[in-house]
């Protein structure tokens, strides 16, 4: 077993990171398209159909359930950190559907002859903070033996039914939020390969999307997703399916963290991001180089919340507009 003294990468024990490791797109639509055609519950107010961030199911008349759960392999080396950002993450898709998290419970696996336990620990006392920073509970969880490490979170969340933001509620003629800047991946990727610590990408994963989230219902805005492992150009993909609009994207308006784009340059380029990019690319229309949709699929890991709908202090980054045959993305 490694000592708790020595230095200790936990990057290093997972093939990817963060949610870069998520199964690519395209392979799990296939995985899930035979069970979409279950029969509909009128309690069910958002399920399989639309790819959106967690599950709703009413309960009365002004409350519903929100359900979702989010683990990841290590995205830093700091296992303190790789809690907090897991559990920002997972919490991350009740605020993503207009929810408030209630309690969440931990999803832990660990290779507990190869790794000390007190790592595991410092693990859960990250997601622990960030979840009393939410006013979220955490109820215990579920841990497995596993030689790859992975951690993250079940939460369960409250919603108003009428004041949801849904995968399938856009319209055209709205404009495109990000509440926060792109170029997580390629710094993750940087620092898995090099060690080198980027500490303004850990401020951003752990960064709440609460007050973007509130700010949302209250400018009454209906559709919203938060962008993650497929990427911007991935999750508004699967917006644009859902809602039958198309969206046209400002390339030059999309804000992106500090040495993005010198990580870029330098090729730490996940397989997951060109896996997005691959998915989207049949339905791309594009008038940027390679490098620009790159980071534009780049796979995030707690990023923020793409808007339907202009919130302020955030930049807007494109508008949808009608669909346009088989273009579900334009981005110039």
């Amino acid at each position: 077993m490694t000592a708790v003294g020595e230095a200790i990468r936990l990057t290093q024990w997972a093939r990817g990171g963060g949610c870069a490791c998520k199964i690519p797109p395209g392979e799990l639509a296939e995985v899930v398209a035979g069970l979409r055609g279950r029969p509909a519950r009128d309690d069910v107010l958002v399920g399989l159909g639309t790819s959106d961030d967690g599950a709703v199911v009413r309960i009365d008349g002004d409350r519903a359930v929100v359900a979702t759960a989010d683990f990841f392999t290590p995205v830093v080396d700091d296992a303190y950190d790789w809690g907090r950002i897991a559990a920002a993450n997972a919490l991350s898709d009740v605020w993503a559907m207009g929810g408030e998290p209630l309690v969440a419970v931990n999803l832990l696996a660990w290779p507990r002859d190869a790794l000390p336990m007190e790592l595991a620990a410092e693990v859960l006392r990250g997601g622990l903070d960030v979840a009393e920073l939410a006013h979220c509970v955490v109820g215990g969880g579920h841990s497995v033996d596993d030689a790859e490490p992975k951690y993250g979170m079940a939460v369960t969340g409250l919603a108003d039914p009428s004041r949801l933001l849904r995968n399938d509620a856009a319209v055209a003629g709205l404009p495109l939020t990000l509440t926060k800047p792109l170029g997580i991946g390629v710094l993750n990727s940087r620092h898995k390969a090099t060690g080198e610590p980027f500490s303004h990408a850990v401020d951003a994963m752990t960064t709440l999307n609460a007050s973007a989230s509130r700010a949302a219902l209250a400018a009454g805005v209906r559709a919203a997703t938060d962008v993650t492992g497929f990427g911007l150009l991935g999750h508004l993909y699967e917006m644009t399916a859902a809602s039958g609009v198309t969206a046209v994207v400002d390339a030059a308006a999309v804000p992106y963290l500090d040495g993005a784009r010198e990580a870029l340059r330098d090729g730490f380029v996940s397989g997951g991001t060109r896996r997005n990019l691959d998915w989207v690319r049949p339905h791309l229309d594009a008038s940027v180089d390679e490098a620009e949709l790159l980071l534009l699929a780049d796979a995030q890991t707690s990023g923020g919340l793409l808007v339907v709908g202009e919130l302020p202090g955030h930049p807007v980054v494109g508008e949808l507009v009608p669909q346009r045959g088989g273009v579900a993305l334009v981005v110039r």
